[in-house]
Formats: C-alpha cells, sequence, structure tokens
C-alpha cells in the first residue's frame, strides 16, 4: 500500500533470514492503498509481501494474523503469516510492527462479470463458515462508533447537502443498530474490506480462478451480512453511477446462498446494510481526503464516489429474490 515508512534492502533481508525465506532479491513499493507501508519481497525461495502497520499496534495485530492463519489452514485462499522458529508472526521493522505472508498468483479482475461475482460470493460464505470457531475476538474497528467519532470531524470540510445526508444517515444506522432485527443477525469474524483490489484471479481471461482474498486489516467481528454489503456496493454495481447491477448482485448472493443461506431477518435488512456499507466508505474516505497523513507514494481514493453509492442505496432499495427452501 502507500509507503510512510522506507524499508532498506539489508532490513528486509535481516528480516526474510529470521524466517528462513531465503536470500532477498528484490524489495519494491507497493503504491496501491493508503493504510500501511507494503513490499514486495522476492527471493530466491518465492514472492512474498512485507507489510509495516502504521495505524494498527502490537495489540490488536495478532487477531489479523492469526484469522489469516487460521483460514489458510482450513483451506481458504488466503495469504499465510510466515513464522520465525518459535512460530511468530507478528515481527517489528524501524520500531513498527510487520509482518510477511506468501503472496497471492494471479491478478485483479476489475471488470468483473457474473461469473467472477459467484466465484467471491461462494468463497465469501466459505470463509465466514470457516472462522466461526476462531477463538480470539476483535470488534470490527471501523463500526458504528467509529462512524459516530468520525463524523463531527469530516463535516465542516462539506456542504450543506452532504452534510445533511451525512448527519441524517448516521441517525438512521444509530436507530438500525439499537432495533431487535439487528441483534438478530448471524456474526463472526468478516473481512469488512473485500473489494475488487483485494481478490485475485488466475487463468485465461473468461476462465479465471479464484486465487485468495487478501487485506484482512479492517478484520473484525461484525455481521455477516454487512460483508456481503460491502461486496454488493464494490463488485455489483456500475462505478460511474453507483448504482446497483442487480443481475450481478443477485448471482453473489444466489452463490453465498448455496454455501450458507440467509435468514429471513438478512433478507429483510440488507438494504439497510448496503447503506450501512456505503457510509462507513464515504466517511473513510472524507476522512483520508480531508485529513491525509504524509506518505512517499500517497494515492488517497475519490470521497464522492461512495457519497453517490449512499444516494442510490437510498432512492433504490435493493432486496435479492429469496431462495426457495
Amino acid at each position: 500500500m502507500a509507503v510512510f515508512t522506507e524499508v532498506t534492502h539489508e532490513q528486509a533481508q535481516a528480516l526474510v533470514s529470521r524466517l528462513n525465506l531465503g536470500q532477498l532479491q528484490q524489495l519494491r513499493g507497493i503504491t496501491a492503498g493508503i493504510e500501511n507501508s507494503n513490499f514486495f519481497l522476492t527471493t530466491d525461495r518465492g514472492e512474498y509481501v512485507l507489510t509495516l502497520f502504521e495505524r494498527l499496534g502490537f495489540e490488536q495485530l495478532p487477531f489479523y494474523l492469526r484469522l489469516m492463519q487460521h483460514l489458510a489452514r482450513r483451506g481458504i485462499q488466503v495469504p499465510d503469516p510466515q513464522a520465525d522458529a518459535s512460530g511468530e508472526i507478528l515481527h517489528a521493522l524501524n520500531g513498527k510492527p510487520a509482518a510477511v505472508v506468501n503472496r497471492l498468483r494471479g491478478g485483479h479482475q476489475l471488470a468483473p462479470d457474473v461469473f467472477h461475482c459467484e466465484q467471491v460470493g461462494a468463497e465469501l460464505a466459505r470463509m465466514h463458515l470457516a472462522a466461526q470457531d476462531f477463538e480470539l475476538h476483535q470488534p470490527n474497528l471501523r463500526a458504528l462508533p467509529w462512524w459516530t467519532e468520525t463524523v463531527p470531524v469530516v463535516l465542516p470540510h462539506l456542504d450543506s447537502a452532504q452534510a445533511a445526508l451525512l448527519s441524517e444517515e448516521l441517525a438512521f444506522q444509530q436507530q438500525l443498530a439499537a432495533s431487535a432485527g439487528y441483534a438478530e443477525l448471524p456474526r463472526g469474524p468478516i473481512h469488512a474490506d473485500l473489494f475488487r483490489d483485494n481478490v485475485m484471479f488466475e487463468g485465461l481471461p473468461g476462465r479465471e480462478k479464484l486465487s485468495g482474498f487478501f487485506d484482512f486489516y479492517f478484520a473484525g467481528v461484525d455481521s455477516w451480512l454487512f460483508d456481503i454489503a460491502v461486496c454488493l456496493n464494490d463488485w455489483c454495481i456500475d462505478l460511474a453511477s453507483g448504482r446497483l447491477d442487480e443481475q450481478r448482485a443477485q448471482a453473489f448472493v444466489d452463490a453465498y446462498e448455496d454455501v450458507r443461506p440467509l435468514s429471513g431477518t438478512e433478507h429483510r435488512l440488507l438494504p439497510a446494510l448496503l447503506r450501512a456499507a456505503a457510509l462507513r466508505f464515504w466517511i473513510s474516505r472524507l476522512w483520508d481526503f480531508y485529513l491525509p497523513r504524509d506518505a512517499s507514494l500517497l494515492k488517497p481514493h475519490d470521497p464522492t464516489h461512495f457519497e453517490r453509492v449512499l444516494r442510490e442505496r437510498i432512492a433504490a432499495p435493493w432486496h435479492a429474490v429469496k431462495e426457495a427452501a
């Protein structure tokens, strides 16, 4: 992701040696994203990704890393954190927490069709079920409490119409979160940020096979439906307008339900959770855009994209067709 903390070849080699990953051949900063400092590592034994965590501390990171390890051991296609001789997977570099994971094969699919959405939906359901018995617990740190804390910080930067929309939607989501139906939603560890650029596919065009999910550093315990909504708002929309592509969206939900059927409450609350997922990313993009941190390769995302998505979800609520029992 964006490089906030530089790493020298010698520093990277010392970590690679401690992890018994061979001889470092290449170290290259990754420009996409805005949360951590990420680098591709090429050694004589394989391809890896080094992450230095800029916001997360040593006390929070075991949840993310152990979750990835847990999922990898259960056959979910995710990067597997590399351990040293004592089994430790959380390291330190330049005074920052650090981790090294194997690099997934393939590339992003930035123009997904039904075929890609079905694969992501099915694997997401498998991931949710595989994580049910994960023993560590950490809430989704970018959920409602963070929204409530951050909205007053970004409101002064908005025009009156944007400020009204943001405030009204936050109030709607606060009311929803206090409802009995919301309390019924099945919960567990979720990815919470499974956008097109956090999934890899490999293979010939039109026959690509999903090769993995990555970037679990927003993961936390939350409703599984929120995870689905985050995906639908990215994988199944027209990016220019923010409108939902109903064919892709239904295919995604159908594939998910082939693995884990949704409850009646989940179907009923999906339109509201689609709004919640749009609000979450509008707030975070506003925060990153107006209150940026210094980074040598920083490229903040356009916050108006998720403003459009939120307006679309309010104006045109979408319900998935419920599969017959």
